[in-house]
Protein backbone atom coordinates (compact mmCIF):
# COMPACT_ATOMS: atom_id res chain seq x y z
CA UNK A 1 0.00 0.00 0.00
CA UNK A 2 1.71 3.58 -0.69
CA UNK A 3 -0.35 6.73 0.65
CA UNK A 4 -0.78 9.84 -1.84
CA UNK A 5 -1.05 13.34 -1.06
CA UNK A 6 -4.26 14.08 -3.16
CA UNK A 7 -7.70 14.73 -2.40
CA UNK A 8 -11.32 13.39 -3.79
CA UNK A 9 -11.36 16.88 -5.36
CA UNK A 10 -8.26 16.77 -7.06
CA UNK A 11 -8.61 12.79 -7.70
CA UNK A 12 -11.60 13.27 -9.45
CA UNK A 13 -10.27 15.72 -12.37
CA UNK A 14 -7.08 13.78 -12.53
CA UNK A 15 -9.17 10.58 -13.57
CA UNK A 16 -11.37 11.98 -15.60
CA UNK A 17 -9.22 13.67 -18.07
CA UNK A 18 -7.20 10.04 -18.35
CA UNK A 19 -11.14 8.78 -18.86
CA UNK A 20 -10.79 10.45 -22.24
CA UNK A 21 -8.04 8.01 -24.02
CA UNK A 22 -8.25 4.58 -21.57
CA UNK A 23 -10.85 2.65 -19.96
CA UNK A 24 -11.12 4.39 -16.15
CA UNK A 25 -13.27 3.02 -13.48
CA UNK A 26 -14.96 5.56 -10.48
CA UNK A 27 -17.08 4.07 -8.26
CA UNK A 28 -17.32 6.96 -5.63
CA UNK A 29 -19.40 7.60 -2.20
CA UNK A 30 -18.98 11.19 -2.74
CA UNK A 31 -18.72 11.45 1.04
CA UNK A 32 -22.36 10.60 1.55
CA UNK A 33 -21.85 8.20 3.74
CA UNK A 34 -25.44 6.51 3.03
CA UNK A 35 -25.65 2.47 3.96
CA UNK A 36 -22.22 2.70 5.66
CA UNK A 37 -20.58 4.17 2.01
CA UNK A 38 -17.64 6.13 2.15
CA UNK A 39 -14.91 5.11 0.02
CA UNK A 40 -13.58 6.46 -3.65
CA UNK A 41 -12.87 3.35 -5.69
CA UNK A 42 -11.14 4.02 -8.78
CA UNK A 43 -9.33 1.53 -11.66
CA UNK A 44 -7.32 2.77 -13.95
CA UNK A 45 -4.87 0.82 -16.63
CA UNK A 46 -6.71 -2.29 -16.27
CA UNK A 47 -5.48 -6.07 -17.31
CA UNK A 48 -8.54 -7.18 -19.37
CA UNK A 49 -11.56 -5.47 -20.15
CA UNK A 50 -14.10 -7.97 -21.13
CA UNK A 51 -18.15 -7.03 -22.63
CA UNK A 52 -20.28 -10.76 -22.67
CA UNK A 53 -23.63 -11.01 -24.19
CA UNK A 54 -25.04 -14.70 -24.84
CA UNK A 55 -28.51 -16.01 -25.70
CA UNK A 56 -27.46 -18.43 -22.73
CA UNK A 57 -27.25 -16.70 -19.58
CA UNK A 58 -25.08 -19.33 -17.93
CA UNK A 59 -22.59 -18.60 -19.87
CA UNK A 60 -22.21 -14.98 -18.99
CA UNK A 61 -23.07 -16.88 -15.44
CA UNK A 62 -20.27 -18.52 -15.22
CA UNK A 63 -17.90 -15.74 -16.57
CA UNK A 64 -18.71 -13.70 -13.89
CA UNK A 65 -17.97 -16.64 -11.15
CA UNK A 66 -14.26 -16.71 -12.99
CA UNK A 67 -13.84 -12.95 -12.64
CA UNK A 68 -15.02 -12.50 -9.59
CA UNK A 69 -13.56 -15.25 -7.84
CA UNK A 70 -9.77 -14.48 -8.63
CA UNK A 71 -6.81 -12.39 -7.46
CA UNK A 72 -7.74 -9.38 -9.65
CA UNK A 73 -10.62 -6.49 -8.39
CA UNK A 74 -13.21 -6.00 -10.97
CA UNK A 75 -15.50 -3.66 -11.92
CA UNK A 76 -18.86 -4.39 -13.69
CA UNK A 77 -22.42 -3.53 -14.97
CA UNK A 78 -25.04 -5.47 -15.26
CA UNK A 79 -27.90 -4.88 -17.92
CA UNK A 80 -31.36 -5.45 -16.71
CA UNK A 81 -32.54 -7.46 -20.07
CA UNK A 82 -29.69 -9.79 -19.13
CA UNK A 83 -32.30 -10.50 -15.55
CA UNK A 84 -34.90 -10.85 -18.54
CA UNK A 85 -32.82 -13.56 -19.57
CA UNK A 86 -32.17 -15.18 -16.31
CA UNK A 87 -35.83 -15.29 -15.66
CA UNK A 88 -36.44 -16.71 -19.09
CA UNK A 89 -38.18 -13.81 -20.53
CA UNK A 90 -37.69 -14.50 -24.54
CA UNK A 91 -38.54 -11.67 -26.92
CA UNK A 92 -38.13 -11.47 -30.63
CA UNK A 93 -34.49 -12.28 -31.63
CA UNK A 94 -34.02 -9.41 -33.75
CA UNK A 95 -35.77 -6.96 -31.01
CA UNK A 96 -34.17 -8.58 -28.36
CA UNK A 97 -30.53 -7.41 -29.47
CA UNK A 98 -29.39 -3.95 -27.22
CA UNK A 99 -25.99 -2.33 -27.90
CA UNK A 100 -25.87 -2.96 -24.25
CA UNK A 101 -23.71 -5.74 -23.12
CA UNK A 102 -25.37 -8.23 -20.60
CA UNK A 103 -22.09 -7.83 -18.80
CA UNK A 104 -19.39 -5.50 -18.60
CA UNK A 105 -16.31 -6.39 -16.30
CA UNK A 106 -12.44 -4.52 -15.95
CA UNK A 107 -10.25 -6.90 -14.20
CA UNK A 108 -7.63 -4.40 -12.38
CA UNK A 109 -4.49 -5.28 -10.56
CA UNK A 110 -3.89 -2.06 -8.95
CA UNK A 111 -6.48 0.57 -7.10
CA UNK A 112 -6.58 4.08 -5.80
CA UNK A 113 -8.89 4.27 -3.09
CA UNK A 114 -9.75 7.41 -1.16
CA UNK A 115 -11.20 7.20 2.19
CA UNK A 116 -13.67 10.08 3.19
CA UNK A 117 -13.51 9.20 6.56
CA UNK A 118 -9.92 9.82 7.09
CA UNK A 119 -9.25 11.72 3.78
CA UNK A 120 -6.60 9.61 2.46
CA UNK A 121 -6.10 8.01 -0.24
CA UNK A 122 -4.00 5.00 -0.94
CA UNK A 123 -2.88 2.76 -3.55
CA UNK A 124 -3.32 -0.70 -3.30
CA UNK A 125 -2.91 -3.81 -5.52
CA UNK A 126 0.79 -4.78 -7.66
CA UNK A 127 3.19 -2.04 -5.65
CA UNK A 128 5.35 -2.07 -9.34
CA UNK A 129 3.01 -0.30 -10.84
CA UNK A 130 2.12 2.47 -7.87
CA UNK A 131 4.95 4.77 -9.30
CA UNK A 132 3.37 4.99 -13.12
CA UNK A 133 -0.52 5.66 -11.44
CA UNK A 134 1.29 8.30 -9.47
CA UNK A 135 2.84 10.08 -11.79
CA UNK A 136 -0.29 9.80 -14.46
CA UNK A 137 -2.64 11.12 -12.21
CA UNK A 138 -0.21 13.66 -11.39
CA UNK A 139 -0.01 14.79 -14.91
CA UNK A 140 -4.05 14.29 -15.68
CA UNK A 141 -5.09 16.91 -12.88
CA UNK A 142 -3.86 20.51 -14.86
CA UNK A 143 -5.58 18.88 -18.59
CA UNK A 144 -8.98 19.06 -16.84
CA UNK A 145 -9.06 21.88 -14.58
CA UNK A 146 -8.35 23.65 -18.31
CA UNK A 147 -10.84 21.79 -19.75
CA UNK A 148 -13.48 22.87 -16.95
CA UNK A 149 -12.87 26.30 -17.34
CA UNK A 150 -13.32 26.39 -21.31
CA UNK A 151 -16.57 24.43 -20.87
CA UNK A 152 -17.96 27.36 -18.81
CA UNK A 153 -17.41 29.96 -21.40
CA UNK A 154 -19.13 27.78 -23.68
CA UNK A 155 -22.01 25.92 -22.08
CA UNK A 156 -24.55 29.20 -21.19
CA UNK A 157 -24.72 28.89 -25.72
CA UNK A 158 -25.73 25.43 -25.40
CA UNK A 159 -29.25 23.69 -25.60
CA UNK A 160 -30.36 20.78 -24.73
CA UNK A 161 -33.80 18.53 -26.51
CA UNK A 162 -35.11 15.26 -24.59
CA UNK A 163 -36.87 13.13 -25.93
CA UNK A 164 -39.54 10.23 -24.29
CA UNK A 165 -40.87 6.93 -25.52
CA UNK A 166 -44.14 7.86 -23.84
CA UNK A 167 -46.27 11.00 -24.46
CA UNK A 168 -47.80 11.89 -20.85
CA UNK A 169 -51.07 10.85 -21.86
CA UNK A 170 -49.75 7.73 -22.97
CA UNK A 171 -47.93 7.23 -19.56
CA UNK A 172 -51.09 8.20 -17.71
CA UNK A 173 -52.72 5.02 -19.96
CA UNK A 174 -50.10 2.74 -19.17
CA UNK A 175 -50.28 3.26 -15.80
CA UNK A 176 -54.37 2.50 -15.68
CA UNK A 177 -52.95 -0.41 -17.71
CA UNK A 178 -51.22 -1.35 -14.52
CA UNK A 179 -54.15 -1.36 -12.15
CA UNK A 180 -55.87 -3.05 -14.08
CA UNK A 181 -53.73 -6.15 -13.53
CA UNK A 182 -53.60 -5.27 -10.30
CA UNK A 183 -57.25 -5.97 -9.93
CA UNK A 184 -57.03 -9.25 -11.97
CA UNK A 185 -54.31 -10.37 -9.40
CA UNK A 186 -51.56 -10.38 -12.07
CA UNK A 187 -49.06 -8.16 -9.87
CA UNK A 188 -49.38 -5.85 -6.60
CA UNK A 189 -46.56 -3.85 -7.75
CA UNK A 190 -45.28 -2.91 -11.13
CA UNK A 191 -42.23 -0.22 -11.53
CA UNK A 192 -43.31 1.36 -14.61
CA UNK A 193 -40.54 3.61 -16.30
CA UNK A 194 -40.17 5.84 -19.06
CA UNK A 195 -37.18 6.31 -21.16
CA UNK A 196 -35.34 9.71 -21.90
CA UNK A 197 -33.22 10.48 -24.79
CA UNK A 198 -30.82 13.25 -25.53
CA UNK A 199 -28.01 14.13 -28.25
CA UNK A 200 -25.66 15.90 -26.32
CA UNK A 201 -23.92 19.41 -27.05
CA UNK A 202 -20.66 19.08 -28.65
CA UNK A 203 -18.94 20.74 -25.66
CA UNK A 204 -20.87 18.53 -23.44
CA UNK A 205 -18.77 15.05 -22.67
CA UNK A 206 -19.63 12.75 -19.93
CA UNK A 207 -16.76 14.12 -17.56
CA UNK A 208 -18.37 16.78 -17.84
CA UNK A 209 -21.86 15.39 -16.90
CA UNK A 210 -19.44 13.43 -13.92
CA UNK A 211 -18.26 16.05 -13.14
CA UNK A 212 -21.41 18.09 -12.70
CA UNK A 213 -23.43 15.73 -10.95
CA UNK A 214 -21.10 15.07 -8.35
CA UNK A 215 -20.93 18.54 -7.26
CA UNK A 216 -24.68 19.29 -7.51
CA UNK A 217 -26.35 16.06 -6.30
CA UNK A 218 -23.63 13.65 -4.37
CA UNK A 219 -24.99 10.05 -4.47
CA UNK A 220 -23.94 7.24 -2.02
CA UNK A 221 -23.21 5.19 -5.08
CA UNK A 222 -22.11 7.00 -8.25
CA UNK A 223 -19.53 6.11 -10.68
CA UNK A 224 -18.33 7.01 -13.89
CA UNK A 225 -17.30 4.04 -15.99
CA UNK A 226 -15.26 4.55 -19.55
CA UNK A 227 -16.19 1.51 -21.64
CA UNK A 228 -15.40 -0.23 -25.13
CA UNK A 229 -17.60 1.78 -27.06
CA UNK A 230 -19.58 3.80 -23.98
CA UNK A 231 -19.43 5.56 -20.55
CA UNK A 232 -21.61 5.17 -17.92
CA UNK A 233 -22.70 7.94 -15.29
CA UNK A 234 -24.97 7.44 -12.42
CA UNK A 235 -26.36 8.89 -9.57
CA UNK A 236 -27.76 6.28 -7.54
CA UNK A 237 -29.12 6.70 -4.12
CA UNK A 238 -29.77 2.66 -4.14
CA UNK A 239 -27.24 -0.28 -2.91
CA UNK A 240 -28.37 -3.42 -4.50
CA UNK A 241 -26.18 -5.73 -2.29
CA UNK A 242 -23.32 -5.89 -0.21
CA UNK A 243 -20.94 -8.63 0.77
CA UNK A 244 -18.48 -8.60 3.41
CA UNK A 245 -16.33 -11.87 3.39
CA UNK A 246 -15.37 -14.24 0.32
CA UNK A 247 -17.68 -16.05 -2.08
CA UNK A 248 -17.17 -19.85 -2.91
CA UNK A 249 -14.74 -20.20 -5.77
CA UNK A 250 -15.28 -22.65 -8.78
CA UNK A 251 -12.78 -25.44 -9.14
CA UNK A 252 -13.49 -27.86 -11.96
CA UNK A 253 -16.84 -26.68 -12.13
CA UNK A 254 -17.58 -27.27 -8.79
CA UNK A 255 -17.77 -24.53 -5.71
CA UNK A 256 -15.21 -24.78 -3.23
CA UNK A 257 -16.73 -23.65 -0.09
CA UNK A 258 -15.30 -20.60 2.28
CA UNK A 259 -13.13 -20.84 5.27
CA UNK A 260 -13.79 -19.23 8.36
CA UNK A 261 -16.37 -16.18 9.49
CA UNK A 262 -19.21 -16.48 7.16
CA UNK A 263 -20.40 -13.91 4.58
CA UNK A 264 -23.17 -11.75 5.26
CA UNK A 265 -25.39 -10.30 2.46
CA UNK A 266 -27.08 -6.85 2.66
CA UNK A 267 -29.67 -5.29 0.55
CA UNK A 268 -31.56 -1.71 0.93
CA UNK A 269 -34.43 -1.33 -1.54
CA UNK A 270 -35.54 2.10 -1.96
CA UNK A 271 -39.63 3.01 -2.30
CA UNK A 272 -40.83 5.95 -1.55
CA UNK A 273 -39.90 9.06 -2.80
CA UNK A 274 -40.63 13.39 -2.34
CA UNK A 275 -39.10 16.06 -3.37
CA UNK A 276 -36.97 18.39 -0.80
CA UNK A 277 -38.62 21.91 0.44
CA UNK A 278 -37.65 25.22 -0.57
CA UNK A 279 -37.77 26.49 3.19
CA UNK A 280 -37.20 24.60 6.23
CA UNK A 281 -40.45 24.30 6.79
CA UNK A 282 -41.78 22.66 3.88
CA UNK A 283 -38.47 20.43 3.59
CA UNK A 284 -39.98 19.11 7.29
CA UNK A 285 -43.64 19.04 5.95
CA UNK A 286 -42.13 16.74 3.15
CA UNK A 287 -40.39 14.98 5.36
CA UNK A 288 -43.73 14.01 7.23
CA UNK A 289 -45.92 13.33 4.70
CA UNK A 290 -43.05 10.37 3.74
CA UNK A 291 -42.97 9.16 6.98
CA UNK A 292 -46.50 8.95 7.49
CA UNK A 293 -47.92 8.07 4.10
CA UNK A 294 -49.76 4.96 4.25
CA UNK A 295 -49.19 4.30 0.30
CA UNK A 296 -45.04 4.78 0.42
CA UNK A 297 -45.01 2.27 3.52
CA UNK A 298 -47.40 -0.95 1.74
CA UNK A 299 -44.76 -0.30 -1.57
CA UNK A 300 -41.27 -0.27 0.66
CA UNK A 301 -43.02 -3.43 2.72
CA UNK A 302 -43.94 -5.08 -0.36
CA UNK A 303 -40.10 -5.38 -2.06
CA UNK A 304 -38.81 -5.97 1.52
CA UNK A 305 -41.04 -9.54 1.69
CA UNK A 306 -39.88 -10.14 -1.76
CA UNK A 307 -35.84 -9.44 -0.88
CA UNK A 308 -36.54 -11.76 1.92
CA UNK A 309 -37.78 -14.31 0.00
CA UNK A 310 -34.83 -13.78 -2.34
CA UNK A 311 -32.16 -13.60 0.15
CA UNK A 312 -34.30 -17.13 1.24
CA UNK A 313 -32.56 -18.75 -1.37
CA UNK A 314 -28.92 -18.49 -0.61
CA UNK A 315 -28.70 -17.39 2.94
CA UNK A 316 -28.61 -19.99 5.80
CA UNK A 317 -31.96 -21.09 6.74
CA UNK A 318 -33.43 -18.21 9.46
CA UNK A 319 -30.23 -16.39 9.49
CA UNK A 320 -32.27 -13.41 7.08
CA UNK A 321 -33.91 -10.35 8.97
CA UNK A 322 -35.04 -6.97 8.16
CA UNK A 323 -32.76 -5.09 9.93
CA UNK A 324 -34.37 -1.29 9.33
CA UNK A 325 -38.00 -0.56 8.20
CA UNK A 326 -38.74 2.20 6.09
CA UNK A 327 -35.97 4.51 7.34
CA UNK A 328 -35.81 8.24 5.73
CA UNK A 329 -33.19 9.04 3.42
CA UNK A 330 -32.24 12.43 2.77
CA UNK A 331 -30.58 13.70 -0.73
CA UNK A 332 -29.83 16.90 -1.95
CA UNK A 333 -33.23 17.34 -4.22
CA UNK A 334 -34.86 14.25 -2.35
CA UNK A 335 -36.33 12.30 0.24
CA UNK A 336 -36.54 8.52 0.29
CA UNK A 337 -37.52 6.03 2.39
CA UNK A 338 -34.99 2.99 2.46
CA UNK A 339 -35.05 -0.74 4.75
CA UNK A 340 -32.43 -2.74 4.56
CA UNK A 341 -32.42 -6.60 4.89
CA UNK A 342 -29.45 -9.61 5.53
CA UNK A 343 -28.84 -12.94 5.75
CA UNK A 344 -26.13 -15.19 6.38
CA UNK A 345 -24.71 -16.88 2.95
CA UNK A 346 -24.51 -20.35 2.76
CA UNK A 347 -20.82 -21.84 1.93
CA UNK A 348 -21.37 -23.23 -0.74
CA UNK A 349 -22.64 -19.66 -2.99
CA UNK A 350 -21.06 -18.34 -6.03
CA UNK A 351 -21.68 -15.03 -7.48
CA UNK A 352 -24.11 -16.58 -10.32
CA UNK A 353 -26.31 -18.11 -7.59
CA UNK A 354 -26.89 -14.52 -5.75
CA UNK A 355 -27.84 -13.17 -9.42
CA UNK A 356 -30.10 -16.06 -10.25
CA UNK A 357 -31.78 -15.39 -7.09
CA UNK A 358 -31.70 -11.60 -6.64
CA UNK A 359 -31.25 -10.04 -10.02
CA UNK A 360 -32.96 -7.90 -11.00
CA UNK A 361 -33.35 -5.83 -8.00
CA UNK A 362 -36.94 -6.17 -6.62
CA UNK A 363 -37.35 -2.42 -6.04
CA UNK A 364 -37.10 -1.77 -9.87
CA UNK A 365 -39.36 -4.86 -10.76
CA UNK A 366 -42.79 -4.81 -8.62
CA UNK A 367 -43.81 -8.12 -7.02
CA UNK A 368 -44.43 -10.76 -7.32
CA UNK A 369 -40.98 -10.89 -9.66
CA UNK A 370 -41.40 -12.85 -12.57
CA UNK A 371 -44.85 -12.33 -13.36
CA UNK A 372 -44.53 -8.57 -13.06
CA UNK A 373 -41.47 -8.36 -15.27
CA UNK A 374 -43.58 -9.82 -18.07
CA UNK A 375 -46.33 -7.27 -17.49
CA UNK A 376 -43.37 -5.08 -17.73
CA UNK A 377 -41.94 -6.21 -20.97
CA UNK A 378 -45.82 -5.90 -22.45
CA UNK A 379 -45.90 -2.51 -21.44
CA UNK A 380 -42.91 -0.35 -21.60
CA UNK A 381 -41.97 0.61 -25.15
CA UNK A 382 -38.09 0.07 -25.36
CA UNK A 383 -35.69 -2.14 -23.57
CA UNK A 384 -34.09 -0.58 -20.62
CA UNK A 385 -30.11 -1.52 -21.30
CA UNK A 386 -28.15 -0.64 -17.74
CA UNK A 387 -31.03 1.41 -16.29
CA UNK A 388 -32.58 -0.78 -13.61
CA UNK A 389 -29.15 -3.11 -13.69
CA UNK A 390 -26.22 -3.05 -10.85
CA UNK A 391 -23.26 -1.82 -11.11
CA UNK A 392 -20.46 -2.75 -8.87
CA UNK A 393 -16.82 -4.15 -8.09
CA UNK A 394 -15.02 -6.86 -6.21
CA UNK A 395 -12.16 -6.76 -4.67
CA UNK A 396 -10.23 -10.01 -3.01
CA UNK A 397 -9.34 -10.92 0.30
CA UNK A 398 -5.79 -10.68 1.37
CA UNK A 399 -5.78 -13.86 2.58
CA UNK A 400 -5.86 -15.20 -1.31
CA UNK A 401 -2.40 -13.84 -2.11
CA UNK A 402 -0.34 -15.60 0.91
CA UNK A 403 2.18 -17.43 -1.44
CA UNK A 404 2.79 -14.18 -2.79
CA UNK A 405 1.15 -14.79 -6.24
CA UNK A 406 -0.41 -11.62 -7.93
CA UNK A 407 -1.48 -8.03 -6.18
CA UNK A 408 -1.55 -7.68 -2.57
CA UNK A 409 -4.82 -6.17 -1.70
CA UNK A 410 -5.23 -4.44 1.58
CA UNK A 411 -8.45 -4.05 1.49
CA UNK A 412 -10.77 -5.41 3.91
CA UNK A 413 -11.67 -9.25 3.89
CA UNK A 414 -13.05 -9.75 0.77
CA UNK A 415 -15.47 -7.07 -0.47
CA UNK A 416 -18.16 -7.38 -2.95
CA UNK A 417 -20.90 -4.15 -3.13
CA UNK A 418 -23.24 -3.28 -5.84
CA UNK A 419 -25.66 -0.76 -6.60
CA UNK A 420 -29.29 -0.51 -8.70
CA UNK A 421 -28.48 1.71 -11.34
CA UNK A 422 -31.22 3.96 -11.69
CA UNK A 423 -30.35 7.73 -12.15
CA UNK A 424 -28.33 6.32 -14.75
CA UNK A 425 -27.34 7.25 -18.04
CA UNK A 426 -25.03 5.69 -20.51
CA UNK A 427 -23.81 7.95 -23.22
CA UNK A 428 -23.23 6.30 -26.80
CA UNK A 429 -21.95 8.11 -29.94
CA UNK A 430 -22.66 11.14 -28.33
CA UNK A 431 -26.49 10.64 -27.48
CA UNK A 432 -27.52 9.87 -23.61
CA UNK A 433 -29.91 7.15 -22.45
CA UNK A 434 -31.47 6.69 -19.04
CA UNK A 435 -35.03 5.53 -17.26
CA UNK A 436 -36.86 7.49 -14.62
CA UNK A 437 -39.92 5.53 -13.01
CA UNK A 438 -42.03 4.69 -10.33
CA UNK A 439 -44.10 1.64 -8.42
CA UNK A 440 -47.61 1.64 -9.44
CA UNK A 441 -49.95 -0.11 -6.98
CA UNK A 442 -54.10 -0.03 -6.68
CA UNK A 443 -54.53 3.40 -5.05
CA UNK A 444 -51.47 5.34 -7.43
CA UNK A 445 -52.51 8.70 -8.83
CA UNK A 446 -51.53 8.70 -12.13
CA UNK A 447 -50.41 12.48 -12.22
CA UNK A 448 -48.55 12.13 -9.82
CA UNK A 449 -46.88 9.23 -10.49
CA UNK A 450 -46.13 11.04 -13.51
CA UNK A 451 -44.05 13.71 -11.83
CA UNK A 452 -42.29 11.95 -9.62
CA UNK A 453 -40.72 10.09 -12.60
CA UNK A 454 -39.85 13.51 -14.14
CA UNK A 455 -38.56 14.30 -10.48
CA UNK A 456 -36.28 11.55 -10.60
CA UNK A 457 -34.98 12.63 -14.29
CA UNK A 458 -34.31 16.45 -12.49
CA UNK A 459 -30.69 15.92 -10.96
CA UNK A 460 -29.41 14.11 -14.36
CA UNK A 461 -31.26 16.77 -16.61
CA UNK A 462 -29.60 19.78 -14.75
CA UNK A 463 -26.06 18.09 -14.87
CA UNK A 464 -26.91 17.40 -18.86
CA UNK A 465 -27.66 21.86 -18.61
CA UNK A 466 -31.80 21.19 -19.30
CA UNK A 467 -33.45 23.38 -17.37
CA UNK A 468 -36.51 21.58 -16.01
CA UNK A 469 -39.27 23.78 -15.95
CA UNK A 470 -41.81 22.47 -18.06
CA UNK A 471 -43.58 18.58 -18.10
CA UNK A 472 -41.78 16.74 -20.95
CA UNK A 473 -44.07 15.16 -24.07
CA UNK A 474 -42.59 13.21 -26.44
CA UNK A 475 -40.76 15.84 -28.17
CA UNK A 476 -39.58 18.07 -25.41
CA UNK A 477 -39.35 21.93 -26.29
CA UNK A 478 -35.90 23.28 -26.22
CA UNK A 479 -35.37 25.07 -22.78
CA UNK A 480 -33.18 27.39 -21.33
CA UNK A 481 -30.06 25.57 -19.72
CA UNK A 482 -29.33 26.12 -16.24
CA UNK A 483 -25.66 27.39 -16.59
CA UNK A 484 -22.13 26.17 -14.84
Amino acid sequence: MQTLEISADELIPSLLSLSESEPVCILDSCGVGNLGSHLLIAGIDPVEVVEISDDDPSVVLAELDRKLSNDLASVFTLSYEFGEKLIGIRRNSDEYRSHEPDAFIASFDTLIIHDYDTGETTLTGNSDKFSVIAAKLHDADANFKSEISDFKSKISDSKTTVTSNFTKPEYLAAIEAIKERIRCGDTYQTNLTQQLTAPLDDELTPQMIFHRLRQQHPAPFASFIKRLDSTVVSASPERFFHINGELAQTTGGNPTCREGVPSRITTSPIKGTRPRGTTPNGDAALRHELLTSPKDRAENTMIVDLLRNDLGRVCEYGSVRVEKLCDLEEHPTLFHLVSTVSGELRNDVKFSDILKALFPCGSITGAPKISTMRIIDEIETEKRGLSMGAIGYYVPSPKSNVQGHGPTWDFGHGTLDSSVAIRTMVVRDNVTTFNVGGGIVIDSEPEKEYDESLLKARALLTAMNVAFETVPERDMEQIPPNGF
